[in-house]
This record gives structure tokens, sequence and C-alpha cells, in this order.
């Protein structure tokens, strides 16, 4: 049974390869890179003005045009999603499904104000986990590095999902996290931290990768 299950997954992991080859899918190298940055770019500016960040980051969950723009962001990428899905059996709802989800989040723009900011990050965040993992699927076979990039995608996942049901934990959370100054910049340099790893791995282990 064991056997089975196993044969399995390695023949998934191998079609995912397959897929790869056709496929137009992004370079892990190039995605880990930008990641990096941004880690890098968000934690040294919070390190440098813990004050400014700090007062930024309590007012965003409620924040309207922060929130307008990421949920604007997140619906135009998700309506991407939906347009490359080529299952049979929804070809012919498929325009029906696409009106009706760019409705939904414009609507949620207009009428669901309350914690806008922190219900765009969420579903920007389950956006970019499903980005991360169809890209490093392709590379599991290639490199155990990769399940670094699988992981993180998890937690994006587990955050997204946390926030969409409750999103004033992202507020409680932040205000927990800039409470204590040293508190702040320890977290700030853990951001730095994160993004310096996948700026490395993007430069050694993922630009080993085939293309």
């Amino acid at each position: 049974m064991n056997e089975r299950v196993g044969a399995c997954i390695v023949t998934g992991l191998r079609h995912a390869q397959r897929a790869r080859k056709v496929g137009h899918m992004m370079r892990l190298s190039w995605l880990s890179f930008g990641l990096g940055m941004l880690f890098v770019v968000c934690g040294w500016l919070s390190w440098r003005r813990p004050a400014a960040a700090g007062a930024f980051l309590r007012r965003f969950p409620r924040s309207v045009p922060w929130g307008t723009a990421l949920m604007l962001l997140a619906t135009g990428w998700f309506l991407y999603y939906v347009s490359l899905e080529n299952i049979a059996d929804f070809a012919p709802i498929k325009p029906h499904l696409m009106l009706a989800f760019g409705v939904i989040g414009l609507g949620t723009c207009l009428f669901v104000k309350d914690y806008l900011g922190a219900r765009g990050l969420a579903v920007l965040w389950l956006l970019l986990a499903k980005l991360m993992l169809d890209t490093g699927r392709a590379y599991l076979l290639d490199s155990k590095w990769v399940l670094v990039n699988q992981a993180l995608a998890y937690l994006f996942i587990l955050a997204g999902i946390w926030v969409t049901i409750s999103p004033f934990r992202l507020r409680d959370w932040i205000y927990w996290c800039t409470q204590n100054q040293r508190r702040f910049q320890g977290m700030s340099m853990a951001a730095l931290g994160l993004g310096t790893a996948l700026i490395l791995l993007s430069v050694t282990a993922y630009r080993e990768l085939p293309p």
C-alpha cells in the first residue's frame, strides 16, 4: 500500500516536471529573489524607522485605500487563474463565473469596507501561496531546498485562512508586535533574515535548477 502511494506521488511529480518543460512557469529562482527582496525592504524600513512603520501597520488593517488596491489586485489575479482553467465541465459557464467573481471583488471594495486592508492582504497571501506551490512542485525531485519554498507557501495559506476568517486577528497581532520597540525591531530583523535566506537560495540552489 505504501509503495503504491509512493509510486503515485513520484508519478505526479514527474508529470509536473513535464508540464514545466512544455509550459510557461515562472523560474523558482526569480520568485524566491522577488519574495526575498520584498522581505528585506519591509524589514529594513521597519528596523530603520520603527515609529513610522509601526504607525502605518496599525492603520493598515482598516485602511480603505490600501484595502481597495489590494482587493482589486487580488480580484484581477484570481480572474487570471480562472481564465487559465481548462476543465471541460466548467467551460460553458466560465464567462459567467468570471463575471460573478469580478462583481464579488468590486462589491467587497464598495460594501465590505471594515478591515478591508486585512481582507485584501489575506486573499493575496492565498494567491501568492498558489503561485509558490505551482512553481516549486515541478522542482521537488531536483532539490530538497525546494521544500523551503513549499513550507513558506503553506504558512501563507494558514495566515490567509486565519485572517480571512477573523480579520481583527491581524490587527491584534500588529498591535502586539508594535507595543514594544525592541520586539518590533526583532520582528524586523527576522524579516530581514528570511529575505536574505530567500535571496541566497535564489542565487545558489534555485539558480542551479533546470529551466
